[in-house]
């Protein structure tokens, strides 16, 4: 459901779309009078959630981690093209508005982590923290789960990797520069695009390129690792700009490159669209028509092997620009091994300075 067909300002979603579990949906029809909505009448709501559980084993072959830890459900950076949206329809939310508006935090998390570690069964493998949405988006300022995340880590000698694209994983450079010390730390920072007026419309509330690439000079030089996620790669908006993200990249002192293209899995297709529809109408259509064409005709692609890399002709161009730039600029570049063998579990009561 529209808001009148106004923009959203500071949102990426410029709807509620219908949630599948759900037999009604909600929203405004009209907005009368206003030619920009400003969605700061709606101020983003955080709930506090106690799960049982906080590792999750990772089963999609098109994944290249093991188990994934989120501290949070929701992601207000709002991100236009996120593919975790439809998560957010298993609480009984829109993966549109309410994907970026209504953040499910678990406080818990840290504890949980501990529990999970201490389990004799547990086999160790590294853990992917944010495998669905940002363990630094704006809230973890406030809360901090992620900091306590990775003390946890830290005395357990936990081998984990970070997603994010905010450069608040600054802050917790003392306690990743230890870990990397022993090769127990990597960071991927996703970097979309180096236009800023692109970067506000297509992931609002995300930090700018250019303070990601501050930090990635920052953790480069405290000795953590980082590799560098240009994703989503999307045609007719950010593809030419690879290569300039490539050297902006490495010029920071990234150690390895990666890419996915765009894909618009379940209610994501619909968000999509009306981004699309909203911010670029001269070429939308186009947009539209060679997105699916990377995906067996339909921007609704699941099929895994082809869901991140795409197929056919535009598929095919876009790996090879890639592939020519990350071999200019990352030759002889790569993230180390991560050792496993340092894995330890500290006297219980060790960890209670961290509460």
């Amino acid at each position: 459901m529209t808001i009148d067909g106004k923009p959203v300002k500071g949102r990426g979603a410029q709807e509620q779309v219908a949630n599948r579990f759900l037999q009604r949906s909600y929203g405004i029809v009209e907005w009368e009078g206003i030619d920009e909505v400003d969605d700061t009448v709606h101020p983003t709501k955080y709930l506090i959630e106690h799960p049982r559980t906080i590792v999750n084993k990772v089963t999609s072959p098109d994944l290249a981690m093991a188990w994934s830890l989120n501290p949070y459900q929701g992601c207000e950076h709002g991100c236009a093209y996120c593919y975790a949206r439809p998560t957010h329809e298993y609480w009984g939310y829109s993966a549109g508005l309410d994907f970026e508006r209504v953040i499910i935090v678990k406080r818990n998390a840290p504890q949980l982590l501990e529990k999970a570690l201490r389990d004799p069964k547990w086999a160790g493998g590294t853990i992917s923290i944010s495998g669905n949405t940002d363990c630094y988006q704006p809230i973890e300022r406030e809360e901090g789960i992620t900091r306590r995340v990775l003390q946890v880590a830290q005395e357990f000698r936990q081998p984990i990797g970070i997603i994010t694209k905010n450069a608040l994983v600054v802050r917790d450079v003392d306690i990743l520069a230890e870990m990397a010390a022993h090769r127990l730390a990597t960071v991927a920072i996703s970097l979309t695009s180096l236009d800023e007026e692109l970067r506000r419309k297509l992931e609002p509330r995300t930090s700018t390129a250019a303070n990601r690439l501050r930090a990635i000079a920052t953790l480069t030089a405290a000795g953590v690792p980082v590799f560098v996620m240009v994703a989503p790669i999307i045609p007719g908006i950010n593809e030419q700009e690879v290569p300039a993200l490539l050297k902006a990249a490495a010029d920071a002192g990234a150690v390895g490159a990666g890419y996915t293209v765009v894909r618009t899995n379940g209610a994501v297709q619909d968000v999509f669209r009306t981004w699309l529809e909203q911010h670029f109408p001269d070429r939308a259509a186009k947009v539209i028509a060679q997105i699916s064409a990377m995906h067996g005709r339909k921007m609704n692609d699941s099929e895994w092997g082809r869901r991140m890399r795409g197929e056919g002709a535009f598929a095919e161009n876009i790996h090879r620009v890639f592939s020519v730039f990350r071999r200019r600029y990352f030759s002889g570049r790569a993230l180390p091994d991560t050792d496993h063998t340092l894995f330890r579990r500290p006297p219980k009561g060790q960890l209670d300075l961290f509460a």
